[in-house]
């Protein structure tokens, strides 16, 4: 009888041995799991999984698929503490892979250096926060992928719980994290692969299936391009963490003082921004470009909001600017002083300096225009300044940058009464920027009108309205053309669109009115001068007695 219970005590101590007689370092991975939720920007729960820590640093590995579409994340480690995913350090939606950090020093696995080959045994390590919760299976076959990482297939039943959770060898090293295929296989990718996942200019933007940041690229430049592109895609908040981020990993750099102060003035924190410039002109490698980006802050603000910040003056942007330029000799930093020679109200010094500064490697349109500009200050001729505006053209063609300034030439003739010429450099403007700015319509349809060129006027009247169909006065001036020229059946329509838009708009009725009127309505059409009458357009009581 004693042999018998020996037998069945070793036939189950074998039949659980897979379970159970886990190496010790196997076992201290699971000090090393951590459950993952992912929530909606309204705070309802979006997706959960597992991950794991692979550093004392926060840095951890997951499932990349609860991030799609999420605002936000949370950790739960196996001592119950919650953290919050700070930033995305890398992802590929292809392989379902994320590497991201915490900010908070957790017990972190070590990655396997080493394959694990077919048939080995490797530990599925899910997360508890009671007893480790570990199962053994063996390796079925090896794929490779991206040339030299591991994807690897193991007979095991996964439960959903499982998914990401890591996977390990005997040594306690992670290998992979494990996805589900079917009921009785898994795959495994390889934590190598993870673990080298980066993020980068380009990479940065393609991230935008989540409302969790990236982390800075590595490179500066393209840590900068990062930044910048932030400034309108990511909340105040994230910014404030690209800039602090990005002063941590390059404290030398001038880039990241700047952005900090700008994010300052943006909530007008003015002498945080002050005390973080003269930081950034102390630790700059680069001091020319520390004063110079110092000059422009406080030009910047002089010009916008100059009463916001009183010690920031003009003066003070202009001592900046000429530092920079004793430290480097650079012909941008001259260019910085005249600007700031120009908004003082000193137009000729200002123009002396554009002007010789269009004799050096500078030399492009924006200096030109900046002489017309200067010219029109001092009332000189139009002939002077048309041949300034004619420099900026050409000498911007040459860059294909001629666009703003044939804009720019544009307007000069049009307020000059030169519609034909205005005409044709608001074409050649629209042919080179590809515009979808409805005021440029409206504005050469105006210049169009004045030159009776009907047709394209009633065409760059309707390209207003299809891009702004909520402006009412684009609406009146389509219908005052339609009565202009006498289509009155959609002067008609387009008035009563305008009505219907914007009821307490006088000129909508009066339009109306006196389309109606015209088409031989002219019941409605009284009717509709007097309702213009009555919300204050003085014109309507003489429409009215002259067609009473």
């Amino acid at each position: 009888m004693k042999r018998i219970k020996l037998f069945s005590f070793l036939l189950a101590f074998m039949l659980t041995v897979g379970v159970y007689a886990q190496p010790g370092k196997v076992k201290n991975v699971a000090k090393s799991v951590f459950t993952l939720t992912t929530f909606s920007k309204d705070g309802s729960i979006k997706a959960s999984c597992r991950g794991v820590f692979i550093d004392n640093q926060g840095t951890a590995l997951a499932p990349f698929a609860p991030f799609v579409g999420a605002d936000s994340a949370t950790v739960v480690d196996v001592n119950g503490e919650a953290m919050p995913v700070d930033y995305i350090m890398g992802a590929d939606e292809n392989y379902d892979v994320i590497k991201f950090k915490v900010d908070h020093a957790s017990k972190g696995a070590e990655i396997s250096a080493q394959e694990s080959p077919a048939g080995s045994t490797i530990w599925i390590v899910a997360y508890s926060n009671q007893k480790p919760d570990i199962k053994s299976t063996k390796v079925t076959r090896i794929e490779k992928f991206h040339t030299s990482y591991n994807y690897y297939v193991a007979g095991y039943s996964a439960q959903d719980t499982d998914y990401g959770c890591p996977v390990v060898n005997g040594s306690g090293q992670v290998i992979g994290l494990l996805k589900s295929i079917d009921a009785n296989n898994i795959s495994i990718i390889d934590a190598q692969y993870i673990n080298a996942l980066k993020v980068n200019a380009l990479t940065s933007q393609t991230l935008t299936q989540t409302g969790i940041r990236t982390g800075l690229p590595d490179t500066e430049k393209d840590a900068i391009t990062t930044m910048f592109l932030a400034r309108s895609q990511r909340s105040k908040k994230d910014n404030y963490k690209y800039a602090h981020e990005f002063i941590e990993k390059f404290p030398s750099s001038s880039q990241g003082y700047k952005s900090l102060a700008e994010l300052y003035v943006s909530d007008s924190l003015f002498n945080d921004a002050d005390k973080e410039m003269q930081l950034g002109i102390k630790k700059a490698a680069q001091k020319d470009e520390a004063h110079s980006n110092y000059s422009a802050l406080i030009y910047n603000t002089s010009i916008y909001h100059p009463k916001d910040y009183k010690e920031w003056t003009l003066a003070k942007a202009l001592e900046e600017a000429t530092t920079a330029y004793q430290i480097k000799p650079d012909p941008a930093y001259k260019h910085q002083q005249a600007q700031i020679i120009y908004a003082q109200g000193q137009y000729q010094k200002a123009y002396d300096m554009f002007k010789e500064l269009t004799k050096t490697s500078l030399n492009n349109g924006e200096l030109w225009y900046e002489c017309a500009q200067c010219k029109t200050q001092l009332k000189a001729p139009n002939q002077e300044i048309k041949v300034l505006l004619d420099s900026a053209v050409n000498v911007s063609s040459k860059t294909g940058m001629a666009a703003p300034y044939y804009l720019a030439r544009g307007h000069f003739f049009d307020v000059n009464k030169q519609y034909r010429p205005a005409i044709k450099d608001y074409y050649a403007y629209d042919s080179l920027s590809h515009t979808l700015d409805p005021a440029f319509f409206y504005m050469r349809y105006q210049c169009e009108i004045n030159a009776k060129m009907w047709q394209q006027a009633l065409l760059d009247i309707a390209r207003a309205c299809y891009l702004n169909p909520k402006e009412p006065v684009y609406l009146a001036n389509w219908a005052s053309l339609d009565l202009r020229v006498n289509r009155l059946d959609e002067a008609i329509s387009t008035a009563t669109q305008c009505t219907k838009l914007a009821p307490e708009y006088a000129e909508g009725y009066l339009l109306l009115g006196l389309a109606q009127i015209a088409k031989k309505q002219k019941t409605e059409g009284l009717q509709n001068l007097e309702k213009a009458k009555s919300l204050g357009d003085s014109r309507a009581q003489g429409y009215i007695d002259k067609n009473k």
